[in-house]
């Protein structure tokens, strides 16, 4: 039996999550601008899903569903114009070994996402420019794995400890009065509990 587990990041954006999903608290990000740093909060709901129970030196799927949303037209003053270069990294669990991974499906992102593993980390690219106010949708990123040795779990999380260790990255173009500055945006989950778990039997 599949297990599913949501997260909701707070990210200034508000997303429905599904009636059967528990919010967790989430994202913590920072915006360095010209004019000073400034910490903010982002809104994802996530939905992941992996099997309860896999044999040992077996290969299985995990998927994580990224759910629809709007971006802000305006955040803590600043009017919003457009997110450029989001990347968002899922590292590849512990007692796992990876096999392959893709994307599907996203709206409204005017670019074709991409996935790639850089080290034990699989890493979303989405080019952008998606507008302020613009309603998105990220792709749903599936990774074939296979499951090391019995007795041990695996735990699909996300990546990310501090602003210099983050987990999603953007450049945020925003306005203020008559200046327009593009800010690099560092954000981590926290806390940052599995999304699923998964057992390995004999």
């Amino acid at each position: 039996m599949a297990t599913y587990r949501s997260l909701v990041v707070t990210l200034a954006l508000l997303f429905p999550t599904p009636a059967q999903a528990q919010p967790i608290a989430g994202y913590a990000c920072r915006a360095d601008t010209k004019f000073g740093r400034h910490t903010l909060s982002l809104r994802q709901g996530v939905e992941a899903q992996a099997p309860a129970v896999v044999p040992a030196n077996t290969r299985f799927t995990i998927a994580v569903h990224l759910q629809p949303g709007t971006l802000p037209g305006e955040v803590k003053g600043f009017k919003l114009k457009e997110v450029r270069d989001l990347t968002l990294r899922v590292p590849i669990p512990a007692n796992s070994s990876y096999v392959s991974a893709h994307l599907t499906g996203g709206s409204g992102l005017n670019s074709t996402p991409t996935v790639q593993i850089e080290g034990n980390i699989a890493v979303i690219k989405v080019a952008g420019p998606i507008p302020g106010g613009a309603n998105f949708q990220l792709p749903t990123l599936s990774v074939r794995l296979k499951s090391g040795r019995h007795g041990t779990t695996i735990e699909t999380k996300l990546k990310g400890t501090s602003y210099d260790d983050p987990g999603l990255t953007f450049q945020a173009k925003i306005k203020w009065k008559f200046i327009t500055t593009t800010a690099p945006v560092a954000c981590y989950p926290n806390p940052n509990p599995p999304l699923t778990r998964t057992s390995v039997s004999t």
